[in-house]
């Protein structure tokens, strides 16, 4: 199969720009225009054109991409325009940005430029800033040429990244890759329109009415303790920070907190709100967010923008200004998603993994009861409960099943007394500090082995920063070196710049935390942390390698979290949910003996699902 290695350079200005609006927007736009694109069949030499579009396109259709793998540095852009403006599709696609993210992380950076300096690959050039503001009518010849010349060095410093990635990244990985690039080129799903309109009144109305209302109760707004009362009430956990004047801990309620204006963007509208009375911010994220479907509608259908490995977990993440993993998650009442829907003639079925997290923990801790109680569809919220007030499991109420589940959801990665208090009481229920304690301890005593692996993680934080072995969970599952954890999926957890740091002596003993270096700030990592990451990304793994075989048979068109969004015709709409349920339940020959499970709904839009 051939590798075609593409790049196109197109029309910006300092207001018409991908720095000012997202990609969807800027192809779709009457203002984008090709100025020309350069091709590579295989290490050979890179051609450019540069033409009307109707030359453009028969330039291009010269290859043959039905049978080709097309390789772009950021292809999102590069798929897009070729499948939009071109109507052309490749036979697959192959992205260097998504290629060096779990290899490279935040280390090197990921533009092109950055990638072939470490590689030692070449120099990118500069020619495109000489380019802004001008049409393809207005290049002379000689400058037509430079662009070109920078166009084709673009396409072989991507060939030639392509190369020095590719032995790093397994094949499935790469399949992942091109799933993710054409659910945002080659969309499917429809909005609609009218739906999102009736929505954003009522959006901006009770916007409005709450920042009136803020307005006239200063006192809750300004009081730090009273807006922290008002955030709790919602059910947030008001972030804190350490006092640089008083060195004591303090609400982090300023605008240059970044976690507390992270609270912008949480799927409940209310929050929204009360944050953005605090802040003066004049617009919410739900306004935004619906006017930006309402536009996207108004385009076309939805391109899915999914961000490949945007954790170290290996997990997707929202891209292009397009979050479709932070949705509301209300049944029926989220009217973005009412507003997705399936094209005529097709259904959408959505598949989600059941617990896969918690069932990943019980089976790669070996707590063995607990995956036995998973295998056997038990009820293991009832059974935990039982556990917690020593009565039989026919006994327990609802209300005494909700603590079973607060506690198997919520106390698997080390959870202690205080923050699992503080979790109730931001359900609304409140419990003192004996009996939080008290049930933390049935249920570390009731799965032991989980909590072993607590401390099998903070061996493994030693083990990585000293490049020596460290037992983790289940034989065979991980491997722990010096280059990260090893994965099933090939891939590695890695913690940049890792550090081991002395908090004082106890009882004769060091004591000591871990740090690592993300893109933005210094992390503190811990064993229950360690085992939080592995298990989440063990489960990325599962899901993955379902996602795979279930796209053998149906058109993959969106992933959130451990779900899978299909289209299909509605006739199969049956035999379709049975092959997709069948494909949920299934695992690799690396998770034996891990018993997943799934629900498996569909319907016209994705709220129906």
């Amino acid at each position: 199969m051939n590798i075609l290695t593409i790049d196109f350079e197109t029309y910006y200005d300092k207001e018409y720009s991908l720095s000012k609006i997202t990609t969807e927007e800027y192809i779709r736009d009457d203002r984008f225009e090709v100025i020309g694109v350069a091709v590579q069949i295989d290490n050979g030499e890179p051609e450019w054109f540069s033409g009307s579009h109707k030359e453009t396109r028969n330039f291009l259709t010269q290859y043959n991409w039905a049978d080709s793998l097309a390789v772009a540095h950021n292809a999102m852009f590069d798929a897009a325009i070729l499948s939009w403006s071109f109507g052309i599709s490749p036979k697959g696609w192959i992205d260097t940005l998504s290629m060096a993210r779990p290899i490279h992380g935040t280390e090197v950076g990921g533009s092109l430029k950055a990638l072939s300096e470490h590689y030692g690959l070449g120099v990118k050039g500069t020619e495109v800033v000489n380019a802004m503001g001008k049409r393809r009518a207005f290049f002379k010849s000689d400058e037509l040429q430079a662009y070109g010349e920078y166009c084709q060095n673009d396409v072989r410093l991507t060939y030639n990244l392509f190369q020095k990635l590719k032995p790093s990244i397994p094949t499935k990985e790469l399949k992942l890759i091109d799933l993710t690039i054409k659910m945002f080129s080659e969309p499917v799903l429809c909005i609609d329109v009218p739906v999102l309109e009736e929505h954003l009144v009522g959006v901006v109305e009770r916007k409005e009415e709450l920042l009136a209302s803020a307005e006239a109760n200063k006192e809750i707004i300004m009081s730090n303790e009273k807006f922290a009362t008002a955030l709790m009430a919602l059910g947030i956990d008001p972030p804190k920070k350490v006092s640089p004047r008083t060195g004591k801990v303090t609400w982090a309620f300023s605008k240059t907190d970044e976690s507390f204006k992270a609270l912008l963007d949480s799927p409940e509208e209310s929050v929204q709100n009360l944050v953005a009375a605090r802040l003066g911010v004049k617009t919410t994220l739900e306004e935004t967010r619906t006017q930006r479907f309402i536009d996207i509608g108004k385009r076309g259908t939805l391109p899915v923008p999914l961000k490949y490995y945007a954790a170290h977990t290996g997990r997707w993440g929202g891209a292009d200004k397009v979050n479709l993993q932070n949705l509301p998650a209300r049944d029926g009442k989220s009217k973005i998603k009412t507003s997705i829907c399936s094209p005529v003639g097709y259904t959408l079925i959505d598949a989600d993994s059941s617990q896969i997290e918690a069932r990943t923990l019980a089976w790669l801790s070996q707590q063995n009861d607990l995956v036995e109680n998973f295998a056997n569809d038990e009820d293991v919220y009832k059974i935990m409960a039982a556990k917690i007030y020593g009565i039989p499991v026919e006994k327990v109420t609802k209300e005494q099943r909700f603590f079973g589940k607060t506690v198997i959801l919520g106390c698997g990665y080390g959870m202690g007394a205080a923050k699992f208090q503080m979790m109730l009481r931001l359900q609304g229920v409140s419990i003192d500090e004996k009996e939080s304690e008290r049930i933390i301890r049935v249920y570390r005593s009731t799965y032991p082995r989980i909590h072993n692996l607590w401390n099998e993680g903070k061996n493994v934080l030693d083990g990585l920063l000293f490049d020596r072995p460290a037992k983790f969970g289940r034989t065979g599952v991980v491997t722990v070196s010096g280059e990260g954890i090893l994965l099933p999926s090939g891939l590695r957890i890695i913690y940049p710049h890792l550090e081991r740091n002395t908090d004082g002596v106890m009882g004769g003993v060091e004591k000591h935390t871990f740090s690592y270096k993300s893109r933005k700030e210094t992390v503190y990592i811990y064993g229950g942390k360690v085992v939080e990451n592995v298990v989440q990304a063990l489960a990325r793994c599962i899901v993955a390698e379902q996602m795979l075989r279930i796209a053998k048979k149906y058109r993959v068109v969106l992933t959130v979290h451990d779900a899978i969004m299909c289209s299909v015709k509605d006739e199969e709409v049956e035999e379709a949910a049975k092959y997709i349920e069948e494909c949920m339940k299934w695992t690799p020959d690396w998770a034996e003996g891990l018993p997943v499970n799934c629900e498996v709904g569909w319907g016209k839009t994705y709220a129906d699902c």
